[in-house]
């Protein structure tokens, strides 16, 4: 039995290795996945017929972006290949404050359709969630030619802390609401694979898809929004908890006794560096409340401008927001080592004024802190990263197991 076991891992490696190559460049010949994966031409070709026969290739005509398709001994063009977008749907659901998004892809990874609506999440009833983010989904699955696949995988993204295996959320500030089952829920309603995954570990994946050069084994991307979020990769695998998502940089203690955070603690670096955060110290509101209004992109890029003009209160909030970012990377970097680091969404418009406090902080001598040319990066827009990480997190699941489509499609037939 483990002489199977193991047979039946790797073959699923192996087909995994080939459709991750086709995700990177498509299409190729079976000449060029055996280069691309390190297979064997025999192993590549019993592996791509079997994905032929089974619906998720199909052979296509060579791209003038791929490399030149050399003719075989008999001087015919090989065959391309490439994946088959109708071989499955997958639904990327984001929730953020305010904001219900939903995104359906094929299962080459192209948009199909998007819904977008606002919603005051903190007022949402706990069954609202589930019946708002069903008939959203159930809205696009019905438009005309939205999917020309079966729905084979629905991955939410959440601003929170979710469980380690991808179920439920168990905290988040955009709700009062505590474990909620969304998984279950969208199982029940959807009948296909759920996974619940945090919305910065879901920005983590993306940049380490997308940008492999610069986002490699090891890196962090933080997410400075109305809230403070991280999602990190060590030594190539994505850190969680033992139980939960974990990485809560924004919730790590700044200073013992200090602002109110949103989760009901003081002294979060959060308190200082999120958008209420700012904003409270900007306006010299009491420490001990947290505001109760939101911050959108507008607002916060006039505050940030009014630090550049030069008034001192708003260059002193965003002074102390940059030291609560620089002494927390300081700490991460003391136990994991420096690595390059991602800032993501609406904070990032103001970074210019953060920037200076965050790199002296890192400057400081010590184990682990001096970092004098830290690589620190900005990219303003969360919800696309958001969405693409949910892609790639639903993509490379179906490619581990295949047969999760199958299953899906002989469940609808069933049905």
């Amino acid at each position: 039995m483990d002489e199977i076991t193991r047979s039946d891992d790797l073959r699923r490696e192996n087909q995994r290795k080939v459709l991750a190559a086709l995700r990177a460049s498509s299409p190729q010949s079976r000449t060029e996945l055996s280069a691309a994966t390190g297979l064997s031409a025999s192993t590549t070709t019993a592996i791509t017929s079997n994905l032929l026969t089974r619906g998720f290739l199909v052979e296509a005509a060579p791209s003038s972006d791929t490399p030149n398709q050399r003719p075989s001994r008999r001087g015919r063009p090989q065959v391309a290949l490439a994946l088959n977008p109708g071989a499955a749907t997958i639904a990327a659901l984001a929730i953020t404050l305010n904001r219900l998004s939903v995104s359906l892809f094929d299962y080459s990874g192209e948009l199909l359709a998007e819904s977008t609506i606002r919603t005051d999440t903190r007022q949402l009833k706990r069954d609202s969630f589930f019946e708002n983010l069903g008939n959203q989904l159930d809205g696009l699955l019905q438009a005309e030619n939205a999917s020309p696949g079966p729905l084979s995988q629905i991955v939410v993204a959440f601003q929170g802390t979710t469980d380690s295996e991808g179920t439920s959320l168990q905290w988040s500030p955009i709700t009062p609401h505590r474990e909620i089952a969304l998984a279950t829920a969208l199982h029940r309603r959807f009948r296909v694979p759920v996974r619940v995954e945090n919305d910065a570990n879901m920005i983590a994946g993306a940049l380490r898809a997308d940008e492999s050069s610069r986002f490699g084994d090891s890196f962090a991307a933080i997410l400075l929004s109305p809230g403070v979020g991280m999602g990190m990769y060590v030594n190539d695998r994505l850190f969680t908890g033992i139980f939960t998502s974990a990485a809560e940089f924004g919730h790590m203690r700044h200073i013992a006794d200090g602002a109110l955070c949103r989760c009901g603690r003081h002294g979060c670096i959060e308190a200082y560096s999120g958008d209420y955060g700012i904003w409270r110290n900007a306006t010299g509101r009491n420490p001990n409340e947290v505001p109760d209004r939101d911050f959108d992109a507008s607002s916060m890029s006039e505050l940030a401008q009014l630090a550049r003009s030069g008034n001192a209160a708003a260059k002193e909030a965003y002074r102390q927001a940059g030291e609560a970012i620089g002494q927390g990377l300081g700490s991460l970097f003391a136990l994991f080592d420096p690595m390059p680091v991602a800032f993501v969404g609406s904070g990032t418009i103001a970074f210019d004024l953060m920037e200076p406090t965050i790199r002296k902080s890192l400057g400081q001598r010590g184990v682990g802190l001096s970092k004098h040319d830290a690589k620190l990066y900005c990219y303003p827009n969360d919800l696309d990263l958001i969405r693409r990480g949910t892609v790639v997190a639903a993509l490379n699941a179906l490619d581990r197991n295949p047969g999760l489509v199958r299953a899906t499609m002989e469940l609808e037939d069933a049905g």
